[in-house]
């Protein structure tokens, strides 16, 4: 798949609730290859700004054919838009999209490491200047630690065979290629049931070492405030995850954000009147939305997407959110 051919999931549904100002500022704080970003400059009409972020080389590469005086791209992490929006002399926008995973160009290309359909380096790294890489890490991680991330990332119930029996594949020769890890873990989990046949075996693996390489959760619950001290009041947090791990920190963060109490149950009980709680940072914006039905029969990988949105209120923001 071309970069050009590249289809943003929930496109419509995202950039319709992030743009609420035709000449505001706005971040697409994962451009991928742009799907979403060129959504929202023709939404612009030439009168805004769209900053846009990604550590992905391929992005940056695919940044650079995007010819419009409003659009701004960098290089940069995204837990690093503070710093960004500073040395661009922008104090506060109006709304910020996270795209979280990853894109089809960087799935499809078996050089990056991320996919099972091919052989290439196990790499993983969105940015491969900075990290360690999938081999790096599966050559000196102890069995104990290989099944903590396995298991936690990965949400994966065979991660204590998978891990020994990567351990195991080391002692013979260095574990570096795709394929050869995916024959590893289907070796280690046999014919035991998974409950859906249609996934690889080692489908929970590759998403647990990508997740961990790359940092995503932490990234994920760093930026979230970061962005919210950033949002004009009446400014949009946007946010598509694509697995149960990144949607709960999402929602967690949003639910917390949108309760005088920040989300605390023990201060939820105490006997304080309502019109003497502080008032809420964020206020969630509808219900969770995902693909429809068409959109998944048009793109499989929307299946599992959820949308989240939440805007920012005149309330002061309290040091828990």
């Amino acid at each position: 798949m071309a970069d050009a051919e590249h289809v943003p999931v929930l496109l419509d549904e995202a950039v319709a609730a992030l743009v609420v100002r035709e000449g505001g500022t706005y971040v697409d704080a994962t451009f991928g290859r742009g799907g979403h970003a060129r959504r929202i400059l023709a939404l612009l009409h030439g009168s805004g700004r769209l900053v846009a972020l990604d550590r992905d080389p391929g992005a940056e590469r695919a940044a650079r054919a995007i010819d419009d005086p409003c659009f701004t791209f960098r290089r940069a992490w995204f837990s690093e838009l503070p710093e960004t929006l500073a040395e661009l002399g922008i104090a506060r926008i109006d709304g910020a999209l996270l795209d979280l995973g990853i894109s089809s160009p960087q799935i499809d290309d078996a050089e990056r490491g991320f996919s099972l359909r091919g052989d290439g380096p196990l790499d993983m790294r969105m940015d491969p200047t900075r990290g360690e890489s999938a081999a790096a890490f599966l050559a000196r991680a102890e069995a104990r630690e290989l099944t903590e991330v396995i298991r936690d990332y990965g949400e994966e119930r065979f991660a204590q065979s998978i891990a020994r029996a990567i351990v195991a594949a080391r002692a013979n020769a260095p574990v570096d290629r795709t394929r050869q890890l995916a024959e590893i873990v289907a070796k280690a989990v046999g014919a035991r049931t998974r409950g859906d046949w249609r996934q690889d075996p080692a489908t929970r693996t590759f998403q647990a070492l990508r997740i961990f390489v790359n940092r995503e959760l932490e990234e994920l619950a760093l930026t979230l405030p970061r962005i919210v001290a950033l949002l004009a009041p009446g400014g949009r947090l946007a946010v598509i995850s694509f697995h149960s791990l990144e949607d709960r920190i999402v929602k967690r963060f949003m639910a917390s954000g949108a309760q005088p109490w920040g989300g605390d149950p023990a201060l939820a009980r105490l006997p304080i009147a309502e019109r003497l709680l502080p008032g809420t940072p964020l206020m969630r914006v509808g219900r969770a939305i995902r693909a429809s039905d068409a959109e998944v029969a048009r793109n499989p990988r929307a299946r599992s997407a959820t949308l989240r949105v939440a805007e920012r209120t005149t309330h002061p923001i309290p040091a828990a959110v």
